[in-house]
């Protein structure tokens, strides 16, 4: 999230801003540093609803707030159907493994026991499969010898933060398309 903003402020994804920061967990580590840039923060917590539920006020709250596209950072729970109909095409994920291989939770330690040589991360349009929609954009880390999956995840990471602004950037801008399952650049309107 942090990285994101910052890409935004340095004019790295033009036209965009952040319209508000939304965790599911009050204590969530960016609420902090997205009130402290100034960014209005909200926390919608679960307190025992159904998915459903959560997502129905999560969805009211980024329609209130006139958002076109949401990008998900370390949100770790599946959306609901009704939350992905309401954003469809319009929901970014970034992901630690180069999609298809390794969806789902600990990726890098998947990679890792695996014993593939290359990993990295992906980002992707959110659709009703986990990890599965249409992606946007990947970047190759190499696994090495030694890796643990801390310090994988730590490189991991690192093209993580380039990967998601130049992914934004891509989507703000308009110049792609979806074509079946994937994300095709085009020329800029002109």
């Amino acid at each position: 999230m942090v990285a994101l903003e910052e890409a935004i402020a340095a004019g790295r994804v033009p036209d965009t801003e952040v319209a508000v920061v939304i965790s599911d967990h009050a204590d969530a580590p960016g609420l902090v540093p997205a009130s402290a840039r100034g960014i209005e923060t909200l926390a919608i917590e679960r307190r025992g609803r159904s998915r459903a539920e959560h997502d129905r006020e999560t969805i009211a709250a980024l329609h209130e707030r006139r958002v076109e596209l949401v990008c998900l950072a370390g949100y770790m729970r599946l959306l609901s159907a009704e939350f992905i109909e309401a954003f469809r095409h319009r929901i970014l994920n970034i992901h630690p493994s180069l999609l298809p291989a390794f969806p789902g939770l600990d990726a890098q330690r998947q990679a890792i026991e695996h014993g593939v040589k290359w990993t990295g991360c992906t980002v992707h349009f959110v659709d009703e499969t986990l990890d599965g929609g249409p992606i946007v954009a990947q970047a190759a880390v190499p696994i090495l010898d030694d890796d643990t999956a801390e310090s994988l995840s730590k490189r991991i990471l690192t093209e993580e933060h380039k990967l998601y602004a130049a992914a934004l950037a891509l989507v703000t801008s308009g110049g792609y398309e979806i074509k079946g399952r994937r994300v095709v650049s085009r020329p800029p309107h002109g």
